[in-house]
């Protein structure tokens, strides 16, 4: 379960690489020909993040990119924001 995300599940797929040799003939040439065909792994865009469960605690997990930009994984807050002094302070 190394490389599998812990949100979806997505793991590494199979396709093929496909080698081709010669010039295309919109370029002017004869027209490419495969010269080899060879098995290979897709494998997903695995990132380690801190994320916060939903019971509160945090836990560091593996999850592929779509979950995060989705939305699935809700980031530790590292620092509190940014706060302005209030104005009875200042004066």
């Amino acid at each position: 379960m190394a490389n599998v995300c812990e949100i979806c599940g997505k793991g590494h797929s199979m396709g093929n690489k496909v080698t081709l040799r010669g010039k295309a003939k919109y370029l002017g040439g004869v027209g490419t020909k495969i010269t080899g065909i060879t098995r290979r792994k897709f494998k997903p865009n695995l990132q380690t993040a801190k994320a916060v469960m939903p019971n509160g605690e945090h836990k560091k997990l593996k999850v592929c990119t779509q979950c995060i930009r989705s939305g699935y994984v809700k980031k530790v807050v590292r620092h509190r924001p940014f706060k302005l002094p209030s104005e009875e302070r200042g004066r």
